[in-house]
């Protein structure tokens, strides 16, 4: 009859320790990847629009129009893309 092997589990301690000490070696790192940072694009807004968001962005007392509009469109980014792959995943069922 075969017995099991027991599993050694690490504690957050642990695993800090390991990693520490792996992380000196060569082989535990892959080669450096060069990232490109973006350029602010600009985006033009009939001046009524403006005025509204001004407005908006006043009222929740933001930092200022440009941060609350950056704030609103990057959450409507992320509604649009959880909404994108969730029909993408449903479509694949």
């Amino acid at each position: 009859m075969k017995t099991a092997k027991k599993r050694k589990t690490l504690d957050q301690r642990g695993i800090d320790r390991l990693v520490v000490a792996q992380a000196s070696g060569e082989s535990a790192w892959e080669a450096a990847v060069q990232v490109k940072r973006s350029q602010p694009a600009a985006v033009s807004l009939p001046g009524e629009l403006a005025a509204r968001a001004a407005f908006l962005a006043k009222l929740r007392r933001g930092a200022g129009v440009d941060d609350w509009v950056e704030r609103v469109v990057r959450e409507r980014v992320e509604i649009e893309e959880f909404a994108f792959k969730e029909t993408k995943r449903k479509l694949a069922s």
